[in-house]
């Protein structure tokens, strides 16, 4: 490419520096929605299918498999109805069942939710690549009134260990209902693990049910209540529960097992499945979203052809100028041609930057809210971007260059104005 060529281009887009920057500022709004939006769409499919793996199985009560996998997994949503203790503790001793692990939902503490469970929990959950939950400090509990933060609890409350917290009766982040006198010690913080674990606080099932001790009956439910040791205190019912079994083959019969479970009402769903099915619920909204974020783009593009076009008329002077001073109808045609694959590489390269900052912004918030991680750097999708909407402009520049040609062809030194 002939440098002066590239350094005629670029005066000329400075010169004219209002419609060549109105030009990119449409490409660049069109590159970072089409961006943004495949972005978070990649990243909510890859933070969804990160936060749990291991587990084979999810118990809970009669319902949608999807919102059983919301309420259990991701803290969305509220369960239907709680399971039976004794129906649990039947499904984990069942032939197969390598672990179960129950949860139990329903208390929170400044809007965070509160999992009651057991210590495997800690041993047993499982995410991204089968990784476990790892300790930053302290340790899980082994006892009542003992509590266990997520790395974003931490982080935005501010606890350490030691530290003491209250939990409340509802999901709210403001709650009138409070279990007063029944105050927690943080004894360990989990690494952050980019799922909603990290915006979740564990406490043991004995410590849920103590807290609850006299809730319905209206018996003095703010006074902390004695543990004895010696006595194991099982909760009535609990919200969930994650199943392993010790061969996959066990998988489908026991999911029937369950689902036809005569005692009660229950549902068992493979998270892999749940998740599939939630894909295809939102398929159509994600397809629709592309579509527009691929006409806003051809937009973009088109307003290349449109700003080049425009001008040919005005421009007829200094083409008419440039062939005075040597260059030939080739060289009209090349110019022209710079200047559009320059309109569209400056504007998809902003575009890019300005992505990657509105996404780090909306990875914040998501982070902070849902406790997962939509971040990342770009990577080869940013790339094929750029290529192809410079190549997409340096077309769309093909027909304005070749009439800027033809009439510099046909007005000679004198341009018919």
């Amino acid at each position: 490419m002939n440098p002066a060529l590239l350094r005629l281009a670029w005066k000329s887009l400075l010169n004219r520096g209002t419609s060549a920057a109105l030009t990119i500022l449409a490409v660049t709004l069109s590159v970072t929605l089409f961006l943004s939006v495949e972005r978070i769409q990649s990243g909510v499919r890859t933070s969804f299918n990160s936060t749990i793996s291991g587990t084979d199985i999810i118990v809970g009560a009669r319902g949608g498999a999807i919102n059983l996998l919301l309420y259990s997994v991701f803290r969305l949503g509220d369960p239907t109805a709680n399971i039976g203790w004794e129906s649990y503790q039947r499904i984990a001793g069942a032939p197969g069942v390598a672990w179960a692990v129950p949860i139990s939902l329903g208390d929170s503490h400044r809007g965070y939710r509160v999992v009651g469970t057991t210590p495997e929990y800690f041993d047993h959950y499982r995410y991204g690549r089968d990784l476990p939950l790892d300790f930053a400090q302290g340790e899980r509990f082994d006892g009542s009134y003992q509590a266990v933060l997520g790395s974003e609890v931490a982080r935005q409350l501010g606890y350490e260990l030691g530290d003491e917290i209250l939990l409340s009766h509802g999901i709210g982040e403001i709650s009138f209902a409070e279990h007063t006198g029944h105050d927690f010690t943080v004894t360990g913080i989990l690494a952050p693990s980019g799922t909603p674990v990290d915006r979740s606080v564990h406490v043991s099932l004995e410590s849920i049910e103590l807290i609850h001790v006299g809730w319905d009956t209206g018996v003095a439910p703010g006074a902390r209540q004695p543990r004895d040791d010696s006595a194991e205190l099982e909760p009535e019912t609990i919200t969930a529960a994650f199943i392993g079994v010790q061969s996959p083959i066990r998988t489908l019969s026991l999911q029937r097992q369950i689902n036809t479970f005569p005692d009660e009402a229950l549902s068992a769903v493979m998270p892999g499945v749940a998740l599939t099915q939630l894909w295809q619920i939102v398929g159509a909204g994600e397809r629709a979203f592309r579509v527009i974020s691929l006409l806003v783009l051809l937009v973009g593009l088109i307003s290349i052809l449109t700003a080049l076009t425009s001008g040919l008329n005005e421009r007829r002077r200094e083409m008419a100028v440039l062939r005075a001073t040597g260059a030939k109808p080739g060289d009209i045609f090349s110019l022209l041609v710079l200047e559009a694959t320059s309109l569209a590489a400056i504007g998809a390269v902003i575009g890019i930057v300005v992505t990657q900052v509105a996404v780090g912004i909306v990875a914040s918030i998501v982070r902070t809210r849902y406790g997962m991680e939509l971040g990342g750097m770009p990577g080869l999708m940013e790339l094929y971007v750029l290529f192809a909407v410079t190549f997409a402009g340096a077309a769309a520049g093909m027909l304005p260059a070749w009439q800027a040609q033809r009439n510099a062809l046909s007005d000679g030194l004198t341009p018919k104005l």
